[in-house]
C-alpha cells in the first residue's frame, strides 16, 4: 500500500481521477495476456504529458519505488506483469496524433495510440502503416516499439524498428530525451532510438514516436496452398520468392485450421485436407504477375509439394482467406496454450524443426500441438495446448522444462528464443541461449546508465 503523502503527491501530478487504487483497476492494468502471475501493483496512474510521465518517474525515484510501463497490455512474454508491488504507469491518456507531414510522409503520436488507429490514419492519407499483427485492434504503438512487434509483413516491410524516425522517452533518471527527431540520416555517433526500441521498458518510458510511412499495396492478392510436409513449404518459398515480390508468406498447420475454422466459423480454403498450409501475399498490379504466379502454381504441384489451391479474386476474398491465418491467436487463447515465439534461419528451419517435433513428441505425447508463423523470416510459433484435466499449474510445471531443452536447440542452429514477442518474464531464464555472458553483462551496463536505480521494469529481461 502506498502512503496517503505519495497518493497525495501522485494526485498532483496526474489528477486524483487518474490515480487508480481499486483492486479491479489492479486486475485490468497489472498483466498482459500471459496467464501464469497474479497483478499486484500498489497504484495505476495514467499521465496525459510526457511532464507529467517525467515527474512520475522522479517521484518513483526519491521513494524507491519501481514502475512498469503499460500499453494496450497485448504482450505474451510478461513484459507489463506488475506483481510486485509497482506502479503501473499506463500510457492510454497520450492518444493522439500530434502531427502529420506529407512531404516526409511521416507522423508524430503519443504512446497510447491503439495501431488499427495509425493503420487507419496511414490509409486516410492515402498510404500505408504496413506493421500488422493480430492484436492491432488493442495494442499500443509505445508497446510495439518497447517489444520491436513484427508481424505477417516482416518479409517484405520489416520490424517496427525500421518505421520508427524518431522517439521522445523518459529514462530511469527522469530525463526526457528526444531521439533522432525524424531524420532519415543522422550519423552522429550512437543512435540511442535504436537501444529503446525493443528495451521492454526497462530503460524508459516511450511517449512519443515519429513514425515512417510508405504507399499501400497495389492490388494485393492472397494464395493459400495445401503442403505436403514441412520441407515442401521451404521449397514453395524458395521457388515463389525468386521471382515474385511477397509481401508475406505465412503458415500453418492442419490442427490450427481446424481450431480456427470451428472457432470462427470460417470457411476452409478448399476441401482437401493437407498437413501444412502456405499462405502467401504479393502485389497483382499488372497480368504478367498474376500469370507467373498461376505457372508457379502449377510447377509445385507438379513437383508434388502442393496438393491443392486458392487465389483470391476480389479484396474481400482475400481478407476471408487472411482470417484463417490472422485469427489463429486469438482461437487457441481458448485452450491456455503455452507459447514457444522462436526463430531461425529460413534455411536451418528444416531440420530445427525436425529436432523440435521429435523433442515434443516425445515430452508431449498426451499434449495437442499445434504450429503456425511467420516462415518468411523463420519465425516459428509453437502452442502447447493445456488439456482439460489439468490445473494451469500443473501444465505450466509440465511445459517449462522443455523450454530449455528447445533452448539448447536453438543455441545448436544459432536461433532466438524469443522472435517477436520479447523477453520479459517469461522468457529471461532462457536468455542465454540466444546471448552471450559478456552480452548479458553488457546490457545490464547500459540499463544501468539509462536507469541507475533500477526502478523501470525490474526483473524484466535479465534480474
Amino acid at each position: 500500500m502506498l502512503s496517503e503523502q505519495i497518493v497525495e503527491r501522485l494526485n498532483a501530478v496526474v489528477g486524483a481521477q487518474r490515480v487508480l487504487l481499486d483492486s479491479s483497476d489492479f486486475q485490468r492494468f497489472g498483466v498482459d495476456r500471459t496467464t501464469i502471475w497474479e497483478p499486484n501493483p500498489c497504484a495505476v496512474v495514467l499521465p496525459a504529458s510526457i511532464e507529467e510521465v517525467q515527474e512520475v518517474v522522479r517521484l518513483a525515484n526519491e521513494w524507491n519505488l519501481a514502475i512498469v510501463p503499460s500499453g494496450g497490455r497485448t504482450g505474451l512474454s510478461g513484459g507489463a506483469v506488475a506483481k510486485d508491488g509497482e506502479i503501473v504507469v499506463a500510457m492510454d491518456r497520450l492518444n493522439q496524433v500530434l502531427d502529420f507531414n506529407p512531404l516526409d510522409r511521416t507522423v508524430r503520436l503519443g504512446a497510447g495510440v491503439i495501431t488499427a488507429n495509425l493503420q487507419d490514419f496511414a490509409t486516410e492519407q492515402g498510404l500505408f502503416y504496413p506493421v500488422d499483427f493480430a492484436s492491432t485492434g488493442s495494442s499500443q504503438i509505445g508497446g510495439n516499439i518497447a517489444t520491436n512487434a513484427g508481424g505477417i509483413n516482416v518479409i517484405r516491410y520489416g520490424m517496427t524498428r525500421d518505421w520508427v524516425m524518431g522517439l521522445k522517452v523518459v529514462n530511469g533518471a527522469g530525463d526526457i530525451l528526444e531521439l533522432n527527431k525524424g531524420l532519415v540520416k543522422n550519423n552522429t555517433g550512437y543512435d540511442f532510438r535504436h537501444l529503446f526500441i525493443g528495451s521492454e521498458g526497462t530503460l524508459g518510458l516511450i511517449c512519443e514516436a515519429t513514425i515512417q510511412l510508405t504507399r499501400p499495396p497495389v492490388d494485393p492478392n492472397v494464395l493459400i496452398l495445401g503442403v505436403n510436409n514441412f520441407p515442401a513449404i521451404l521449397d514453395v518459398l524458395q521457388t515463389f520468392s525468386a521471382q515474385i515480390d511477397l509481401n508475406a508468406f505465412e503458415f500453418f498447420s492442419q490442427a490450427a485450421l481446424d481450431k480456427v475454422t470451428a472457432q470462427m466459423g470460417h470457411a476452409k480454403p478448399f476441401d482437401t485436407e493437407t498437413p501444412f498450409y502456405a499462405l502467401l501475399e504479393f502485389e497483382g498490379s499488372t497480368e504478367a504477375v498474376m500469370d507467373k504466379a498461376m505457372t508457379l502454381f502449377e510447377q509445385t504441384v507438379e513437383q508434388g509439394w502442393v496438393m491443392d489451391g486458392v487465389l483470391s479474386q476480389s479484396l474481400s476474398q482475400a481478407e476471408s482467406l487472411w482470417k484463417l491465418r490472422e485469427d489463429i491467436s486469438e482461437t487457441l487463447w481458448h485452450w491456455q496454450p503455452y507459447k514457444n515465439d522462436i526463430s531461425v534461419r529460413v534455411s536451418r528451419m528444416p531440420d530445427f524443426l525436425r529436432e523440435v517435433d521429435e523433442l515434443v513428441a516425445s515430452r508431449y505425447s498426451d499434449f495437442e500441438v499445434v504450429w503456425y508463423g511467420h516462415i518468411g523470416d523463420g519465425n516459428l510459433h509453437l502452442n502447447i495446448l493445456k488439456p482439460e484435466n489439468l490445473s494451469s499449474q500443473d501444465f505450466v510445471a509440465r511445459c517449462v522444462p522443455v523450454s530449455s531443452e528447445i533452448g539448447q536447440l536453438l543455441a545448436k542452429y544459432e536461433g532466438s528464443v524469443s522472435a517477436e514477442h520479447g523477453v520479459g518474464l517469461l522468457k529471461k531464464d532462457y536468455l542465454h541461449y540466444s546471448r552471450s555472458p559478456l552480452e548479458l553483462e553488457l546490457m545490464k551496463q547500459v540499463k544501468k546508465a539509462f536507469d541507475p536505480n533500477g526502478i523501470l521494469n525490474p526483473g524484466k529481461l535479465f534480474d
